[in-house]
C-alpha cells in the first residue's frame, strides 16, 4: 500500500510564518497559492503551512530523523534553537520548536 502524507499547520500571518518555517525546514518546495507553502521532506511526505488566522495555533507535528544532532545543528545554522529538548526512558530524544502561533514541530531520533 502506497502512503503519502500532507501534514498541515495553520498560521495567523503567512509571510511571518513562512520566514520562521524557512529557518526551520529550509526553502519551500512549492507554493499552491499565495498563502500556502509546502516542504517536501521525503518522497510523498510533506509539511505545509497555510494562512488561517481563525484556526491558527495548537498544531503538533513530529518528524523522526536518522541523525537528530545533525538536524538540530542544521536548523541552528539558520538561526533557530529548540524551545526544549528531552530524552524518553527508551532512549529516544526530541527537540521541540514552537512558532509564534503556538504550533509545535518536534524532531525525534535515537
Amino acid at each position: 500500500m502506497a502512503l503519502a502524507l500532507f501534514a498541515g499547520v495553520r498560521v495567523r500571518e503567512f509571510a511571518a510564518a513562512r520566514a520562521w518555517y524557512e529557518r526551520l525546514l529550509g526553502e519551500p518546495s512549492f507554493f499552491p497559492h499565495a498563502t500556502e507553502a509546502v516542504w517536501t521532506l521525503a518522497d510523498d511526505r510533506h509539511v505545509y503551512i497555510v494562512e488561517d488566522a481563525d484556526r491558527a495555533g495548537s498544531s503538533v507535528v513530529t518528524l523522526f530523523v536518522d541523525d537528530l544532532d545533525a538536524a538540530v545543528a542544521e536548523i541552528a545554522s539558520r538561526g533557530l534553537e529548540p524551545a526544549e529538548t528531552e530524552t524518553y526512558s527508551n532512549g529516544v530524544r526530541k527537540a521541540t520548536y514552537r512558532d509564534d502561533d503556538g504550533n509545535e514541530v518536534g524532531f525525534g531520533g535515537a
